[in-house]
């Protein structure tokens, strides 16, 4: 199994971003997929998650200012940010895993570092 994350990067504040994973491996439809992310010191959090039907769940720091979609046809997942914080700063990871609220992450990607500058 392999998740492929891209999209990081240096944003200013209040900017935009948009991650995206590719997955292969595995049978995209029937997992949930996720982006988490992680700072030093803190354990890994969950920013968004979808499931195989289309529900999504979305940590509270970034409702409303975040979406994240998903294509079967292409095993891709995608996070777009908008009206990023410094706060937002940290590495993100993509998951493919089951459930949803609390979703129950299996595989991991590498990460990508998303630096948001004040």
């Amino acid at each position: 199994v392999q998740l492929q994350a891209s999209g990081g990067g240096l944003v200013q504040a209040g900017g935009s971003l948009r991650l995206s994973c590719e997955v292969s491996g595995l049978i995209f439809s029937r997992y949930t997929m996720g982006w988490y992310r992680e700072t030093p010191g803190n354990q890994r959090e969950l920013v968004a998650a979808v499931a195989s039907g289309g529900s999504t769940d979305f940590a509270d720091s970034v409702k409303g200012r975040s979406t994240i979609s998903r294509d079967n046809a292409k095993n891709t997942v995608d996070l777009e940010m908008n009206k990023l914080k410094p706060e937002d700063t940290a590495v993100y990871y993509c998951a493919a895993g089951w459930d949803l609220a609390p979703m129950a992450p299996k595989f991991w990607g590498q990460g990508t570092q998303v630096t948001v500058s004040s």
